[in-house]
């Protein structure tokens, strides 16, 4: 576990060189591939070796690298009931402690990956994952997700975007305190208090620099300092480069803007910690991702989730009775509450909305992350009725919530709709108890779960919601296959399903 992390930029300009060739469709292939040498080796034979006539980089490439392996149909099963088939994916999509290698960042116990592509564990995608791993009584594969999630805290500061050296820059939506809530729901609230150091840890990643922020220095990493002085947070990566995974995109999207190329990168980047990458609601233009402008956004699902987490932070103060604590956590999640309230809500037009500080306004763009300050338990009643009439109105379709109301080609746009959003849909308005509404979201979603696996035999990474015949598309890469939050997703609602027929 002590072993130095390889870093892809190591490879530099091999690296780059392949990247821009070409030679394989998925730019995040050659950054999962294995060296079979040191870096120093392999560049010093590439120097010698591309100037010849008959250099073949394909060749090179397979002579000195392990390419990950490609199983289309481990996935597949439609022979058997769709929750036998999710039960038996577990084994699949599981990853072992000794698994390691290449830009993969080895972790002490097992874990679950998404399947397809992603080779590797990711930060939010786990705790939708979990809720499945609950359903099947994984109560230590649960457990085993959460240690290593504290490990990473531990030994890189916070929980990057998945355990890849080229993720560290950045991290995802901070669930880590739900993750450790749904532990606490199985094993009672000392895991709050267990947990309680890397909990403390994760928020100061999130917060680093808050206290420095003046009038002048308004915004620091992933800090801002509002207009009325109160701190919320934005995505953010300490990287402006392009990002290894999506190489060549990225170049393609900084030569499309008049802007400085690293302001482009940085804001690419925040977009992929936010999880929603890409989607319009990042855009200035909603139609073209070179006006990206994710670091002058103060997302409203992010500040929701950072005020969820200074309530378990509370909640642990409480169980081990430190006053101080007790006190300057009342006060930062209600400051938090008023904050998103008065810079997110807007009555009028009846959602909540992401707020662009540097405009000093509200985005106005229709997106599910308005439905987080139900799911997180801000909005009032009034409120959240008000968010369900404009959700029904504007985002529900045949197949479940839309993500956006906006159709660009990106992946998080309409039509597509994905599991997480699902959940935070139904599980938000059943938290004000708007059941009818929730319940058919969650009847259609899980219709199109099952449709598409009689047909297919395959969970999807995400689906088209609007024409459940059509497969969702978007994005830099195609449709993954698998899928853990899909399956976690679809498991946990199935459960909730049996127990409203047998509370009838």
């Amino acid at each position: 576990m002590s072993s130095p992390l390889f870093h892809i930029s190591s490879l530099s300009p091999l690296y780059e060189d392949v990247q821009q060739s070409g030679i394989f469709s998925d730019s995040k292939y050659f950054v999962d591939a294995l060296p079979k040498e040191h870096p120093d080796s392999i560049l010093k034979k590439y120097h010698s070796e591309k100037v010849k006539i008959s250099f073949d980089m394909l060749a090179f490439i397979h002579q000195h690298f392990e390419l990950p392996a490609v199983n289309e149909d481990s996935y597949s099963s439609a022979q058997k009931p769709i929750h036998a088939h999710l039960e038996e994916l577990w084994k699949v999509l599981r990853r072992n402690p000794d698994e390691t290698g290449g830009t993969l960042i080895a972790l002490p116990y097992p874990y679950i990956v998404p399947g397809g592509r992603f080779r590797e564990i990711y930060y939010w995608d786990s705790y939708f994952t979990m809720l499945g791993l609950a359903v099947s009584r994984q109560y230590d594969l649960i457990e085993n997700m959460i240690r290593n999630f504290a490990y990473l805290i531990n030994t890189i500061g916070h929980i990057p975007n998945g355990n890849r050296t080229y993720y560290i820059s950045r991290s995802q939506p901070p669930f880590f305190g739900m993750m450790v809530g749904l532990l606490a729901s199985i094993k009672g609230n000392t895991t709050i208090v267990e947990y309680l150091p890397a909990l403390e840890k994760e928020y100061q990643f999130w917060m680093d620099g808050a206290h420095t922020l003046t009038d002048h220095t308004h915004c620091y990493r992933r800090v801002v300092r509002m207009p009325d002085g109160t701190i919320l947070n934005r995505y953010w990566d300490d990287d402006a480069s392009p990002r290894p995974e999506a190489y060549i995109e990225d170049l393609h999207v900084a030569a499309a803007s008049n802007r400085l190329k690293e302001d482009v990168y940085r804001h690419i980047r925040a977009a992929a910690e936010s999880g929603w990458d890409f989607s319009s609601r990042w855009f200035a233009e909603e139609l073209h991702m070179h006006t990206i402008e994710t670091t002058d956004i103060v997302p409203v699902d992010l500040n929701c989730l950072l005020f969820h987490l200074e309530e378990v932070l509370l909640t642990g103060y409480q169980l081990k009775k430190e006053e101080d604590a007790i006190q300057l956590f009342t006060a930062k999640k209600n400051n938090r509450k008023k904050a998103i309230q008065k810079y997110c809500w807007n009555e009028a037009s009846g959602f909540y909305y992401d707020y662009h500080f540097v405009k000093q306004a509200a985005t106005e763009r229709i997106t599910m992350a308005g439905c987080f300050p139900l799911f997180t338990g801000i909005a009032e009643s009034h409120q959240a009725n008000i968010v369900a009439a404009t959700l029904e109105r504007k985002l529900l379709s045949e197949g479940g919530v839309l993500t956006t109301a906006a159709t660009t080609g990106q992946q998080w746009d309409a039509p597509n709709g994905w599991a997480p959003l699902q959940w935070v849909a139904y599980k938000g308005l059943s938290n004000y108890g708007i059941q009818s509404l929730a319940e058919k979201i969650k009847q259609r979603w899980m219709q199109l779960n099952e449709k598409t696996y009689t047909e297919t035999g395959k969970m999807m990474e995400k689906y088209d919601v609007a024409d459940t015949n059509t497969k969702a598309g978007g994005g830099e890469y195609p449709n993954q296959d698998g899928f853990g939050w899909t399956n976690g997703v679809y498991l946990a609602m199935r459960e909730e399903q049996k127990n409203r027929e047998t509370e009838k």
